[in-house]
């Protein structure tokens, strides 16, 4: 992000070259409606804006009314003015308003009116097509780590509180990245509330906020995050892999320097219930990362141009945020029906570009685990080399895994009654079940033994209750299948090791 002093002189720049329409994506209005200010006051401009709550105001002239009526009224007094409009996203469905505010611009452009421009200040949604020539529009962004640090000092200043020590400067920089100067002072100020200091006793409030703030954009949320890769039964072969790629970003510039590119992400695809999530919620542990949960869902608006704007919020978000974890979870439903044609699909194609772009292009430390089902629903250009650093195929649990995914469940609910059970019983009994269906079965198993004031869990309940459950293997024996023939034609890596 530009400082306020850089971002001042760019304005000017545009202000004195007589740009139509500058358009500042923001969501700080207040802020960059204070800063036009001071760049108009330095250009001798006088300030007039509209807001939906506020009306038309000027020096001299104050009106409440809508924006059509108050672009109808200023149009004649523009000369020496710059306008500034807040709010304008939900007015831009009115082809009126866009009628008057394409004449205005034609007008600055020929010369017509001299000395005047027209600021919006709103989060981008899209820009319609008549005014996309005369539109020059400014990208605001997030606070870098040496700005946010700066920040941090001028707040110490203002509220007279002892500046952080190096060490943990460093770790709130890390952990404040992907908010606006708002946030960040908002967030600060809390900390110091109870004590008048800011130190590593802050830390969880500043995570537990920041959770919140992410959260509020509706398109990302942050997981807090407890599963290790300890607790995967099998998939040692992608647990490997994980490893190494977390070692790189724990030595990110000694890897940098030795050559190496930044870890891009990892498709992980196959059968429903055998550990993909997991695998996703384990590698942020391993990396020692945030986790951010994409819901694709939530990306689809009903404006035209908002889907694809909030799509360019949550990669802004994610980037801004690294070094993260983005888990996108059911990958196939997000981007199935790219071919079919209508307008949702071309809505969705656009979006899919945008993610195959940034994918493609990125290299921030965002690292993206995507999970899916069914692959035969995805695009074939999202397993093209270089969007993914790898693709995993996830089977049924092979028989040591089934017997380490037992172990895992048992250990955690019964860990006294472990050396009883005979798991080998148990995982021949189990063939064809999924990772979801023997935790399942171990569950159901132990409340039943609670039930019936038994002192120990015994084989006898495990065996009892696989009797009672029918696998996902058997609930969905065509669809995975055909799922499987799919995985082994492409021949994706295992995440397991070939042998069990």
């Amino acid at each position: 992000m530009q400082s306020q002093e850089d971002l001042k002189k760019e304005i000017g720049r545009y202000v004195d070259s007589g740009m139509p329409i500058i358009y500042i994506d923001t969501l700080e209005i207040g802020m960059y409606r204070n800063l036009i200010g001071e760049v108009a006051k330095r250009k001798h401009r006088e300030c007039a804006t509209w807001s939906l709550h506020g009306g038309l105001r000027s020096a001299d002239l104050s009106m409440n009314s809508d924006l059509l009526t108050a672009v109808q009224t200023i149009e004649s007094d523009l000369e020496g003015k710059v306008f500034i409009i807040e709010d304008i996203n939900s007015q831009l469905e009115r082809p009126e308003i866009i009628s008057h505010l394409r004449h205005i611009a034609e007008e600055i452009a020929v010369g017509n009116l001299a000395e005047c421009n027209l600021v919006i200040l709103a989060p981008l949604q899209t820009i319609p097509r008549e005014l996309e020539l005369y539109v020059t529009l400014i990208s605001t962004g997030y606070l870098d780590g040496e700005q946010i640090k700066e920040r941090v000092r001028e707040f110490c200043q203002e509220n007279d509180c002892t500046e952080p020590v190096p060490d943990f400067m460093e770790t709130l920089a890390t952990s404040l990245r992907g908010l606006t100067e708002t946030e960040i002072d908002n967030i600060l100020a809390l900390a110091i509330s109870d004590d008048g200091r800011l130190d590593m006793s802050d830390m969880p409030l500043i995570r537990k906020q920041k959770q919140q703030m992410i959260k509020k954009s509706g398109i990302l949320e942050m997981i807090n995050v407890k599963e290790t890769l300890a607790d995967i039964g099998g998939l040692e072969n992608l647990k490997n892999w994980l490893s190494k790629k977390a070692d790189i970003y724990a030595r990110v510039n000694e890897a940098k320097k030795y050559g190496l590119d930044i870890p891009k992400g990892v498709l992980i695809a196959g059968m429903p219930g055998c550990g993909k999530s997991l695998a996703a919620k384990a590698a942020s542990k391993t990396f020692d990362i945030p986790l951010l949960r994409m819901d694709m869902g939530r990306l689809m608006g009903k404006y035209v141009g908002e889907s694809e704007g909030n799509m360019r919020r949550a990669i802004h978000l994610t980037e801004a945020s690294s070094p993260c974890v983005l888990w996108i979870d059911e990958l196939e439903k997000a981007f199935a029906g790219i071919q079919s044609g209508g307008t949702g699909s071309e809505v969705t194609t656009r979006l899919f570009g945008n993610f195959l772009t940034w994918m493609q292009e990125k290299d921030s430390m965002a690292f993206v685990v995507a999970t899916a089902n069914d692959i035969s629903k995805l695009p074939p250009e999202l397993m093209r080399k270089g969007r993914f650093d790898e693709i995993f195929y996830v089977d049924m649990p092979k028989d040591e895994e089934r017997k380490k995914i037992l172990e895992i469940h048992i250990k955690k609910r019964r860990p006294q009654d472990l050396a009883n059970i005979d798991l080998r019983k148990v995982v021949d009994a189990t063939k064809g079940y999924c990772g979801a269906d023997i935790e399942g079965i171990v569950r159901e198993a132990i409340e039943e033994a609670f039930v019936a004031k038994k002192e120990h869990l015994e084989t006898a309940d495990l065996l009892a209750t696989i009797e009672r459950t029918h696998p996902i293997s058997e609930t969905m024996k065509d669809s995975l299948q055909a799922m499987k023939k799919t995985y082994e034609n492409k021949k994706f890596a295992n995440a397991s090791l070939e042998r069990g």
